[in-house]
């Protein structure tokens, strides 16, 4: 055989239909089992919370501290501990000088206390702009100081003069020119406040010892008169604050709400603006609805 007809003969055995090997059908897989059910969750049983006894402290906890009060954990160690303080010493002592002391004595000296902060009340409507009201406040201190014997009675609120007590202060205004009222605090010897209040009240205390000298700057003036004005403010406050004990849920939430609502008030009422105090007042301290008269039988 040549050598061209070996090549025809391996060209042609390549190009031969091949036989085609048998189709083998993979075996089926099984599918995945399902996972397993997860149990249904069960509620967790309600824990029954205590209800508060009368006169007890209650204190809720919160997720993080409101608006207006970032200090309120720390505000609220020094409200506890003054809650404790007046319960033991405070309050009997502002009892036996309400029980102990008459009436018209401790008229008198409120009647005293005030017309010693009558200068400030004074400079601070000037600062405000109101010369109206600063002209009556100094004609009740010049009434009061001299036919009023120092202040003890108070002549000036009496007809036919009809000049009232209007309190005021720095902090009043500040509040009346749109400075903000800062942070809330609870300060012992102090009570509620806040950084606004706290400054003013600072600057209407050291104003007539800085301006009058002897005998306001002495230490017996600032001890004797601060301690009389603590326990003849904590007489007028005890009807409020028993609602607050006893009747509010939350103590130390409902006082701040308070605070900041008669604050509030007194800056919206040196522009004029009447503030619906029940909008503002916590419910506990809303003012109870007048009862229905009894239904007339035909």
């Amino acid at each position: 055989m040549t050598s061209s007809a070996a090549l025809l003969a391996l060209t042609l055995a390549g190009a031969a239909p091949q036989a085609e090997p048998a189709r083998v059908d993979p075996a089926p897989v099984a599918a995945p089992a399902p996972p397993p059910a997860l149990p249904e969750p069960v509620a967790a049983e309600p824990v029954p919370v205590k209800a508060a006894e009368p006169g007890e402290i209650v204190v809720t906890a919160r997720q993080g501290p409101p608006p207006g009060d970032p200090a309120e954990q720390i505000n609220m160690v020094s409200f506890e501990a003054m809650q404790g303080v007046d319960k033991a010493l405070v309050g009997p002592v502002s009892q036996g000088y309400e029980k102990g002391v008459p009436k018209p004595l401790r008229q008198g000296l409120r009647n005293a206390l005030n017309n010693l902060s009558e200068p400030v009340n004074f400079v601070n409507y000037l600062l405000q702009l109101k010369p109206g009201k600063a002209v009556r406040t100094l004609g009740r201190f010049t009434i009061n100081s001299t036919v009023g014997v120092a202040g003890l009675v108070d002549l000036a609120s009496r007809k036919p003069i009809n000049l009232p007590y209007r309190r005021n202060g720095f902090a009043n205004t500040f509040g009346y020119y749109g400075i903000g009222q800062g942070p809330y605090m609870f300060l012992p010897l102090i009570g509620p406040t806040t950084a606004r209040d706290l400054t003013g009240r600072l600057l209407d205390l050291s104003f007539l010892p800085t301006l009058g000298g002897a005998p306001f700057n002495t230490p017996y003036y600032s001890l004797g008169t601060g301690t009389v004005r603590s326990l003849d403010d904590r007489v007028e406050f005890d009807e409020t604050l028993r609602k607050l004990r006893n009747d509010c849920p939350d103590f130390y939430a409902s006082e701040r709400q308070w605070y900041l609502a008669t604050r509030k008030a007194d800056i919206e009422d040196l522009h004029g603006r009447h503030v619906d105090m029940a909008t503002l007042l916590p419910e506990c301290l809303q003012p109870e609805a007048p009862a229905a008269p009894p239904a007339t039988s035909p």
